[in-house]
């Protein structure tokens, strides 16, 4: 097997490299001189085609040709110089690339700029009470104004990441209360910061307040914020789930994780444990073949190939994964994890620290879609075996 990347790519990355050393220097400042100098590296590093690839010029992005072996290069390099790539989050991760696929010139011209630039942050309102992991199954209440021109929202979305700081909203909402269970739906952006919408943080077991609940009394949105058709809304969210799904997927990261769970193994003294040394070997071999399988994923993306099904496999391997290593956690930190959650940031060092991701691969399995309903978006439209019988029903 060869992982070299070949003269090109090795080239190209000298070339980032170069532009890092000289770049990126944050030294010693205050955090408001280091939020400042980050904000201007980032313009810096797009002006050089480094971030923000696949967004045009017009947009606030570095408009590059796609380049899959470019873009790992970047992310390797930027990642070994400890630099800040692109403002993470929903926007980026989720807002951006389906306004990209599926908004209009309107949509792309109000939102992306700000949303590469930081100063819209986006909540997702898909999961509300009761509806568990099934979209399809929303109630929020969204119905025109006599004049037609706005969309009146009534309704509850919960579990929203920043929820807090979000000062934007991509939602579903039920249009069409008459229609089938999948139709009717309609995929609306909303500004957040308006009369008849509060929001409250919701206070997770590790003491943290992460998400929030919204609840939504008439507040409006102008239907030009539609995205897609009126009642199509289901089809525009699966592009934006196809994202978060990507990006919960990701190889990066993994092994660091199994590499600090080898650590606590030494920590506490049961290294030497012939029954961990056999579940950390174990857990290696998911880990590698994830990894692997990345790596396969990237030659294909290189090389213009259709990967086939095996890229819906990626979310829930690393949440499967993330569990495993969080029941040997579990095991190894032991009494540490009966201590009071604390404030964030305010954790510990030794065993306790666990204690997030402990709790947090139980809401990986949830999030980005169940893990249920990912074995069943792999059968289906990866191996083509036929639909469940009570599912075709509610059709």
């Amino acid at each position: 097997m060869d992982l070299s990347y070949g003269d090109d790519a090795e080239a190209f990355r000298g070339e980032v490299k170069a532009f890092l050393n000289a770049a990126w220097q944050p030294g010693e400042r205050r955090r408001d001189e280091l939020k400042a100098y980050i904000a201007e590296f980032r313009t810096n590093a797009t002006g050089h085609g480094y971030l923000y690839r696949s967004v045009p010029k017009r947009y606030g992005g570095s408009e590059q040709p796609v380049d899959v072996i470019r873009a790992q290069v970047i992310r390797e390099e930027f990642q070994r110089a400890r630099a800040p790539m692109e403002v993470g989050g929903n926007g980026m991760n989720m807002t951006v690339p389906t306004l990209l696929e599926k908004g209009t010139e309107e949509q792309k011209e109000l939102f992306i700029r700000k949303t590469v630039e930081g100063e819209y942050i986006w909540g997702q309102g898909y999961s509300e009470p009761g509806a568990g992991s099934d979209l399809a199954a929303v109630r929020t209440k969204g119905e025109l104004s006599a004049d037609g021109s706005t969309w009146i929202i009534n309704g509850q979305k919960i579990w929203t990441s920043q929820g807090m700081q979000s000062t934007h909203m991509f939602m579903l909402v039920r249009t069409e209360p008459n229609a089938a269970k999948h139709d009717g739906i309609t995929y609306l952006l909303i500004d957040l910061n308006q009369p008849g919408i509060t929001r409250r943080p919701i206070r997770q077991m590790t003491g943290e307040g992460g998400f929030c609940e919204f609840f939504f009394d008439n507040a409006q949105t102008p239907v030009s914020w539609q995205v897609g058709e009126r009642g199509q809304g289901w089809y525009v969210s699966r592009t934006t789930l196809k994202h978060e799904r990507a990006s919960i997927g990701s190889a990066d990261g993994l092994g660091n994780q199994f590499d600090k769970l080898v650590e606590l193994a030494r920590e506490t003294g049961r290294i030497a444990d012939p029954v961990v040394r056999h579940e950390l070997a174990r857990i290696e071999g998911f880990v590698m073949a994830h990894r692997y399988t990345s790596f396969r994923l990237f030659s294909c993306a290189a090389a213009g190939e259709d990967p086939g099904p095996v890229s819906l496999m990626m979310k829930l391997a690393l949440t499967e994964i993330g569990h495993e290593m969080a029941l040997l956690a579990q095991d190894l930190a032991g009494e540490a994890l009966l201590r009071e959650p604390a404030a964030a940031g305010t954790r510990g060092r030794g065993p306790e620290k666990w204690l997030d991701q402990i709790m947090g691969s139980l809401g990986n399995s949830i999030a980005g879609g169940a893990s249920n309903i990912q074995r069943n978006i792999i059968a289906e439209r990866g191996l083509g075996l036929p639909r469940d019988l009570a599912m075709q029903a509610e059709r």
